[in-house]
């Protein structure tokens, strides 16, 4: 059934493809403004975010909007990490104890393609590429566009208002500058950047180092990631102060002093890396942050969702599965108060900021695990438990990182919540006594939840949930 209200969405990536998606599902008249050129017929990856992590949530989104066997030849499973110490030796850190748990390494290319291509299908939608948002008159519900092609400038009017449009939404812009209500904001950057390499495939068009983790160069205030691509590649991601350290971004400025810091701190990924001057000098460094806001909506006309709402860093790899979780918890409140935009609005934030607010401050936890602890002694006992415990219990008990990346009922909040007790509560267990999995697994498992609610409810008592 066709529905008569006129919405535009900005942004045309991961969040305002889905959402597009789904609202064409669902009988809506939508048009979509982006400001790239599209991405199928151009590319526009510029050395940023080539590939993603894809995990439940994400998959969920998938299969709401009826693509997942679609995405399913788009990715490539990752069981858990691979981590290279400085002397080039590994040891690998699964992700679950469950054998059926894995994240996918997916392009973003092409899963993005994929969803507009999907949208393209529905009548009732249609895609402006080349147009960039100049800013939102939210009282009104216009946009103004400006037409790289053409160089004109433009207004159109709707009657709702998505803000789609990543980090630096113009829509979130409009809400500040404006002044039309109390508009909260914040902006919040790590002191490390970026920067995107590449370890091509070998002759013959495998995979140089194994395809089955997420590798990992942890090497305290620095590290380098590495994700599998389907043509054998894998893209490596360089994470490093801008101005602190013998080695920073700011004090790499030659290819000497470079070579010298990949020989001295990652010898086994240098060798991997054939072109790593043209890379190292050519590729941006891209900044790390941070977005929380409120309110996301304005009377019902307008409201930001995915980045736009929480850009968080991209150390828990749940940065698009967080997007496409909006429009799946958007989806089911769309239906509870359908016709009644201002309510929906309402009731979706109320529900999603906290979960959101959530995977924002797990993923800077997890910067520091990735880059100090992985590598930490105490840190790999707490990893085997947990893995022992997940294995031995895996309909009862689960890590945080399980509860966050494979269990897409429970929320974001409630996963932190639990899952910061349970960490305490294995690490006081690891420090107080010997522990040996083979025969004392059951207690351990009795032992670790008691104190885990114990943990719980302390917390509750002095105020911290």
């Amino acid at each position: 059934m066709q529905k008569k209200e006129n919405i535009i969405i900005i942004g045309a990536g991961l969040s305002g493809a889905l959402l597009a998606l789904r609202l064409a599902q669902r009988g809506y008249q939508v048009t979509v403004y982006e400001s790239r050129p599209d991405l199928r017929t151009t590319d526009i990856s510029a050395g940023r975010s080539i590939n993603l992590a894809l995990s439940d949530r994400g998959l969920k989104a998938m299969k709401m909007v009826g693509i997942q066997d679609k995405v399913t030849p788009l990715c490539i499973p990752m069981y858990g990490r691979l981590i290279h110490d400085i002397k080039g030796n590994t040891f690998t850190s699964n992700y679950s104890g469950r054998k059926e748990e894995y994240i996918n390494s997916i392009s973003r290319g092409g899963l993005n393609s994929l969803l507009l291509t999907e949208v393209e299908k529905y009548e009732n939608v249609v895609i402006h590429f080349n147009k960039k948002c100049i800013s939102v008159d939210i009282e009104n519900t216009t946009a103004k566009f400006k037409c790289y092609d053409t160089k004109e400038e433009f207004k159109i009017a709707a009657d709702v208002i998505f803000g789609a449009d990543g980090a630096g939404s113009a829509l979130r812009k409009s809400y500040y500058l404006e002044k039309k209500f109390l508009f909260s904001y914040s902006q919040n950057y790590l002191t490390h950047g970026y920067k995107e390499l590449e370890i091509p495939a070998d002759k013959i068009g495998k995979h140089q180092i194994s395809k089955d983790h997420l590798h990992i160069w942890p090497r305290g205030e620095y590290m380098l990631i590495a994700l599998p691509n389907l043509d054998g590649s894998f893209t490596v991601t360089l994470f490093l102060s801008y101005n602190e350290g013998a080695y920073n971004f700011n004090n790499l400025t030659s290819i000497e002093k470079v070579t010298d810091f990949f020989t001295t701190q990652f010898p086994d990924a240098l060798k991997l890396i054939p072109d790593i001057n043209h890379e190292f000098f050519n590729n941006p460094t891209g900044a790390l942050g941070t977005i929380k806001c409120s309110p996301w909506s304005y009377k019902g006309k307008t409201i930001l969702i995915g980045d736009a709402a929480h850009a968080i860093v991209p150390f828990y790899g749940q940065g698009m599965n967080a997007s496409f979780e909006d429009v799946v918890v958007f989806d089911k409140i769309l239906d509870q108060h359908q016709g009644d935009w201002e309510a929906t609005f309402k009731a979706y934030e109320k529900v999603r900021k906290e979960d959101t607010d959530a995977i924002a401050d797990l993923a800077i936890d997890n910067y520091y695990e990735m880059r100090d602890h992985v590598a930490n002694p105490l840190f790999k006992k707490k990893r085997k438990l947990e893995m022992d415990l997940e294995s031995a219990f895996p309909s009862t008990y689960f890590s945080k990182y399980s509860m966050v990346t494979f269990n897409e009922d429970i929320g974001y909040a409630k996963a932190m919540k639990i899952g910061r007790a349970q960490d305490k509560a294995l690490l006081n267990l690891i420090v107080d006594s010997e522990i040996d999995t083979d025969k004392d697994i059951k207690r351990i498992h009795n032992q670790v939840q008691e104190e885990t609610n114990e943990i719980l409810e302390e917390d509750k008592i002095a105020g911290l949930r």
